[in-house]
């Protein structure tokens, strides 16, 4: 599991340095033949990581029902984020992942309620969730990675 959380932990440490080389207006841009802009995928995989890991085991989670409806799956930005959203996902990014790196470590993850997943695998606990979710983030690397081109 250390070596599932080491992946996630450099992927998070990819999306940083997005965040913190693209000005607000850049991070809100949608381009042309995008349907989001960085500031929403960054969000998503922060949610998602949340809803596959916490939710889906019957855990809290740690970030708001506001975010979960702005940023999961099927959602697109409706208006642009502010500086304090901005703020928030950026604590979020390790704050989350330190916090599931902890737990797995304390073995709080004892359920999981069965998840098919759109792409077709079947997620049966939050360790085969966390290596889902390596995945899913990279998808979303790859997206952010062509849109900071255009903006």
């Amino acid at each position: 599991m250390n070596q599932t959380l080491n992946v996630n932990t450099t992927s998070r440490t990819m999306v940083s340095k997005i965040l913190e080389n693209h000005t607000l207006e850049q991070l809100n841009k949608i381009p042309e033949g995008f349907s989001n802009n960085l500031i929403w995928n960054i969000a998503h995989i922060i949610v998602t990581q949340q809803l596959l890991v916490y939710k889906l085991s019957g855990l809290p989670i740690m970030v708001s029902d506001e975010m979960v409806e702005k940023y999961k799956k099927g959602t697109k930005p409706e208006q642009d984020a502010t500086q304090a959203e901005v703020d928030e996902i950026k604590s979020l990014l390790f704050k989350t992942i330190e916090k599931t790196k902890e737990d797995f470590g304390n073995g709080i993850f004892k359920n999981y309620q069965e998840y098919p997943t759109s792409t077709g695998f079947v997620l049966t606990s939050a360790e085969g969730a966390m290596n889902f979710n390596n995945y899913h983030e990279g998808l979303h690397v790859g997206v952010m990675m062509s849109i900071r081109k255009l903006v």
